[in-house]
């Protein structure tokens, strides 16, 4: 029937029924006012009643007032001839009785009530979708909208993960061709890696490419308010696989119902392992799902309970990583693609000045650029816009009306001019990016730097970010013979590195080559409470004294450098404070016309230099050969 005549047959039973309970309870009667029965015989005895209608043991009197009183009356014989006597007008009417179908009705209504809620409530379970009795029915919604349609295309900067998923859409496509040989299609694929990093964009590529019907649902989907919701809705959502199938179902946070069972202070959570349980069952169970292949991310793989990772339930796991300064420069690409930009723009350059940016970190870059420029009235993005949305995505907005004393201006020069000018004449240290005194966020200044990304990190290479961390504070005490809060976060992270230098990776000739690592697993993942310590206080005696080693080498090895350079220390804080910002081939400019010839250390290992070179041929064209290796920052 049409949605339309179903209301409007519904409001028009709902209308009689109120027309009915209406003349039901609440009849029109002809008094106003109710009088007791002595009351109207002392009325009837002065003759001050006119009229009077007598309907069953009903009395409706008026008096010689036009008041009218109704009256309950006894069994008395005697009324109509004491009514005669004092000459009152007597009328008489049948005693009132309700409508035959007034009395079905009442007598019947309950039930009729009880059976339509039973009629509704079963037609409501025969059918799916967001009824009231749908929440054991699965949520997942079939990919149908071609508008929004995402593919490998639109994917970049993670190739590996591409190719792995790209095989799957083959799978389904071809399953022939992969079994013929005594293959297995795997069952499921589980996508792990930082937020942002393309889990999710993934997904939504292979729903663009597959031929094949595509199912998502989020985890937090399945777990409701009521006991046994989740089971049924994995139970549902498999058959509807299997209906469909071959066909993918993505789940997008797994986490949200796949997690350690027994996990945490309080033990499990009974309903969300109960929904892991039938997930396990349905995944590997004694019912096969030929066809079926349930694709899942998450960023949290180390809460997953390990039954859900083994093979045969998810076959692979696919790493999503951050992307490499190759990955960022085509994720950039990608969404430059859809900007208007201006020819200065260079991908390469700022895929160097944005090392540990996501995917998702870089589309905000993009977007924000756009935003700045539109807001500056520009007909196309340039690079100045996009290096101000770097700088505004990393470190916040640009605090222009905040008041900041010269004298605080002038610590935060010297500060920001330490950290660079060791990096410049320490070894192995990275090439500076940037220089600025402009308060972004909640720093005061910041130097940005463009470390090589490698998988290894150097004894040397360490000490000397040691110093470079440690140069703001020893140029401000040099200057100024005092020290300020501005070098807290510096603090932090060079103790940080020196207790990984000795606790974790072994750089210590007195200790050798052990770990002495903290423990850093949470409770909550099923982890014990307590911390074991299984070296004595005389070996941490010793880890101390060797982290106080590393720190005091690294801060007088920067006091050195910053005293033998006073002159150029001086020479940078005074420009800072003129320009506010100096970028890095200023610096090396400004190092060398103080000190002509000067060579500068090399700041990457010979094997870095290899690889650089070897990128420098496939991306001649672009690579500049400045000194614009990768992006970091070092904040005051």
């Amino acid at each position: 029937m049409n949605p339309f005549y179903k209301n409007l047959a519904l409001w028009i039973v709902i209308t009689l029924m109120m027309i009915m309970l209406y003349n039901l309870f609440n009849q029109q009667h002809l008094a106003e006012t109710s009088i007791s029965y002595t009351e109207f015989l002392a009325m009837v005895d002065t003759e001050r009643v006119s009229d009077v209608v007598i309907q069953g043991q009903e009395l409706y009197v008026t008096d010689s007032n036009r008041n009218r009183f109704k009256i309950y009356a006894p069994q008395d014989g005697d009324l109509i001839k004491i009514l005669r006597e004092k000459g009152v007008s007597i009328n008489a009417k049948p005693e009132s009785e309700s409508p035959w179908y007034m009395s079905v009705l009442v007598s019947w209504f309950p039930m009729i009530v009880l059976i339509g809620v039973w009629i509704f409530f079963m037609r409501q379970m025969q059918s799916g979708g967001g009824k009231a009795m749908s929440f054991g029915k699965s949520r997942a919604r079939l990919q149908t909208d071609q508008s929004k349609k995402v593919t490998f295309e639109d994917v970049a900067g993670i190739d590996e993960a591409k190719e792995e998923l790209g095989e799957i859409i083959e799978f389904l496509r071809e399953p022939k061709k992969f079994t013929r040989l005594g293959g297995r299609i795997p069952k499921g694929v589980l996508l792990m890696g930082s937020p942002g990093t393309g889990k999710t964009l993934l997904a939504r590529a292979i729903a663009g490419e597959a031929d094949v019907p595509f199912f998502h649902i989020s985890g937090s989907d399945f777990v409701e308010m009521f006991v046994g919701v989740g089971a049924s809705r994995v139970r549902d959502l498999f058959v509807q696989g299997k209906k469909n199938a071959p066909c993918i179902i993505f789940i997008d946070e797994i986490d949200a119902v796949g997690r350690h069972r027994g996990a945490g202070l309080g033990g499990g959570h009974d309903e969300r392992e109960q929904t892991l349980n039938q997930l396990l069952v349905e995944m590997d169970g004694f019912e096969s799902n030929e066809g079926v292949i349930l694709i899942s991310a998450t960023n949290r793989p180390d809460v997953l309970d390990p039954a859900l990772l083994r093979p045969g339930r998810f076959d692979r796991q696919v790493v999503v990583p951050l992307p490499d300064i190759l990955g960022r420069e085509k994720i950039l690409k990608v969404h430059l693609k859809k900007t208007p930009i201006a020819p200065d723009v260079n991908p390469t350059v700022l895929a160097k000045g944005t090392p540990g940016f996501s995917g998702a970190d870089l589309e905000n870059l993009v977007n924000e650029a756009a935003l700045l420029g539109a807001k500056r009235n520009k007909e196309k993005v340039d690079m100045f816009d996009l290096e101000d949305a770097k700088d505004k995505v990393y470190m916040g907005l640009e605090r222009k009306s905040k008041v900041i004393r010269e004298e605080d201006r002038k610590t935060t020069a010297y500060h920001e001019a330490g950290h660079a000018l060791v990096a410049r004449f320490l070894p192995g240290t990275d090439a500076v990016n940037k220089i600025t005194i402009i308060p972004r966020g909640r720093a005061a200044g910041i130097t940005w730097f463009l470390p090589e990304e490698s998988d290894f990190k150097y004894k040397d290479q360490l000490e000397s970010e040691l110093s470079v961390a440690f140069g703001g504070r020893v140029a401000e005490e040099i200057v100024f013979n005092r020290i300020s809060t501005g070098a807290s976060n510096d603090i932090k992270r060079a103790t940080d590195i020196a207790q990984k230098m000795i606790r974790n990776w072994g750089m210590s000739d007195e200790l050798g080559p052990m770990s002495y690592a903290k423990e850093e697993d949470h409770i909550f993942l099923g982890r014990e409470i307590a911390q074991h310590r299984d070296y004595s206080e005389e070996t941490a005696r010793k880890i101390d004294a060797e982290v106080d080693k590393l720190i005091e080498n690294a801060y007088k090895r920067a006091e050195k450098n910053l005293k033998e350079n006073l002159d150029i220390l001086h020479a940078l804080s005074d420009r800072l404070l003129e320009k506010e910002t100096v970028m890095g081939k200023e610096l090396d400019e400004l190092i060398l016309s103080m000190r002509p010839g000067f060579e500068f250390p090399s700041n990457k290992p010979t094997s870095e230099e290899t690889v650089k070179e070897s990128q420098a041929e496939v991306d001649a064209e672009k690579i500049e050969t400045e000194a614009d290796s990768e992006g970091e920052q070092e904040e005051s």
